[in-house]
């Protein structure tokens, strides 16, 4: 039944991957209204806890101001639940340390410019290597959360790495 359930591993990455496949195939004037509307909310949001005496303008000028921030921080938080859900299915499958580290990163930023080269193609957007750069940051940040949760988790339950695990299997064999 474990055998089964690995291959189910792969779904979370592969949703998340559809679902910024879906945001980067937008028309420019859809994604710059998404980010209108996200922007425009947080700033509404932060007036009311914070200035009661907000007018609607500085509100619309907050939030205009707001707007190419919430655009990089979508990439980098699409990236970083990315690479920890790409992380998730090659850790089942056997990867550790480095080389988890590593393929993740590397598939993560693959993907990335894919989908920047993708933009190349959809009406008023364009690939930019900046945002595959800013994604990295995500992909990074992702990358290093997934491993210090993996360490933080095997300190907690006291798991010594896997080639000591080996050997003293071997040796219980024997």
């Amino acid at each position: 039944m474990k055998n089964f359930l690995k291959p189910l591993s792969f779904l979370p990455a592969l949703f998340l991957m559809y679902v910024i496949w879906g945001f980067s195939g937008q028309t420019g004037e859809e994604s710059s209204s998404l980010s209108g509307r996200v922007s425009l909310f947080l700033t509404k949001m932060a007036a009311e806890y914070s200035d009661k005496d907000s007018t609607r303008e500085r509100i619309q000028s907050y939030g205009d101001k707001m707007e190419i921030a919430v655009r990089k921080g979508a990439h980098v938080s699409e990236y970083l639940a990315l690479a920890a859900t790409v992380s998730f299915p090659l850790y089942v499958y056997g990867l550790r340390e480095l080389p988890l580290m590593a393929w993740t990163g590397w598939f993560c930023v693959a993907f990335a410019c894919l989908d920047e080269y993708r933009q190349t193609f959809v009406p008023g957007r364009d690939g930019n290597i900046r945002d595959v750069l800013i994604d990295s940051i995500g992909i990074f940040a992702g990358v290093i959360f997934v491993r210090a949760f993996l360490w933080t988790r095997r300190k907690k339950i006291g798991i010594r790495d896997s080639k000591e695990r080996k050997n003293r299997r071997d040796s219980c064999n024997k």
